[in-house]
């Protein structure tokens, strides 16, 4: 009898990497997973939220630490879906690519597939070298990822996360063992089910700034734009490369894994950052936490400007044309609703 086959993931405590891991352990329930977490608090967290026998929690120790559980578990298993931090933190990285170097050659039916989260910070970079904050796109610097895919995997080394995909990269390179995808989401938005974090950065920290300060913010002329993306989609992409992984064709196209699999994760209805802001605050407006709807100009050097003030454009073509995923979550301006109910409660605001 066949074994079953093995997915490693890190991150189950975190937005992503949470709500992956219910869609994707829903729909095979027939793989043995092993979930690393930080600590033994994180790890007790995620046990009572899954308590099936064949989900492992693991976390670091004073006798093994973090990283040199996860170069171990690296070289054990069938799928990695590195979502814990993973666009940033190097050291996962190497420990990963450590770990399938170890896994030596498996043989051409038994490959090990590294998933990898990124994102489309990555695109920022012409805006940022260029000081183009608040100015719109320009359409030489919308990234679609079978059209400009030499461009992808080219960008300079100045752009934020490149290190860590030319690492993820290069282990095609030097292992016939492993297969690897890259997939950079852009904006995430709506509620998670994950067992820990159930909320995104981008739209809540926004969220949060206009309740705190009464303003929506507009960098320089207010006109840049970023894709955006619901929280089920980006899950239901990973489920699609996991599927793909166990499937003895998809698993060795080249087109869905390997140096061409870099997948972005967009659903058409690209957004303006200074047009979001205006829609919080008036549904803030509407709830009672903000007397009127107020825009204000924020400089260039402001912390938020990185976030606001810089073009990040894509065209998930891959996954639409290789793996048949459509994005179907209900649309941005639909979650500003509950977002702003659910950051006020955060915050502990009153309402007017």
């Amino acid at each position: 009898m066949t074994p079953p086959k093995k997915l490693l993931l890190t991150g189950v405590t975190g937005y992503i990497g949470g709500d992956a891991f219910v869609t994707i352990s829903e729909a095979h329930p027939e793989l043995e997973y092993t979930l690393l977490v930080r600590n033994e608090q994180r790890a007790k967290v995620v046990r009572e939220k899954h308590p099936q026998d064949n989900i492992r929690v693991l976390y670091g120790t004073e006798d093994k630490s973090y990283l040199d559980v996860l170069e171990e578990e690296a070289s054990k298993t069938d799928i990695i879906l590195h979502t814990a931090d993973s666009a940033d933190d190097m050291s996962q990285a190497k420990a990963i690519s450590s770990g399938i170097r170890k896994a030596g050659d498996r043989g051409a039916d038994n490959l090990i597939y590294w998933i990898h989260l990124c994102g489309t910070g990555i695109l920022q970079w012409y805006d940022e070298v260029n000081h183009r904050f608040g100015e719109p796109p320009l359409s030489s610097e919308i990234y679609d990822d079978i059209a400009s895919l030499p461009r992808l995997l080219t960008l300079p080394d100045e752009a934020m996360h490149r290190d860590i995909d030319k690492l993820v990269l290069a282990t095609n390179h030097y292992s016939a063992n492993v297969k690897t995808a890259i997939v950079g989401p852009p904006t995430i938005y709506g509620v998670g089910r994950g067992p820990v974090n159930t909320v995104s950065q981008q739209l809540p920290g926004l969220t949060r700034f206009i309740l705190q300060n009464g303003f929506a913010p507009s960098v320089g002329t207010g006109l840049t734009e970023w894709d955006n993306i619901h929280i089920s989609d980006v899950s239901s992409l990973f489920l699609a490369l996991v599927s793909a992984a166990l499937n003895p064709i998809q698993g060795h196209d080249p087109e869905i894994f390997g140096l061409q699999a870099y997948y972005f994760c967009e659903n058409g209805r690209p957004h303006v950052w200074s047009k979001v802001a205006v829609e919080i605050a008036r549904e803030a407006v509407k709830q009672g936490y903000l007397k009127e709807v107020v825009t204000k100009t924020i400089p260039a050097d402001d912390p938020g400007a990185k976030f606001w003030g810089i073009n990040s454009r894509s065209v998930a073509s891959r996954a639409r044309k290789f793996l048949g995923w459509e994005p179907k979550g209900q649309s941005l301006e639909e979650s500003i609703p509950s977002l702003v109910e659910i950051e006020a409660k955060n915050l502990g605001a009153k309402k007017l």
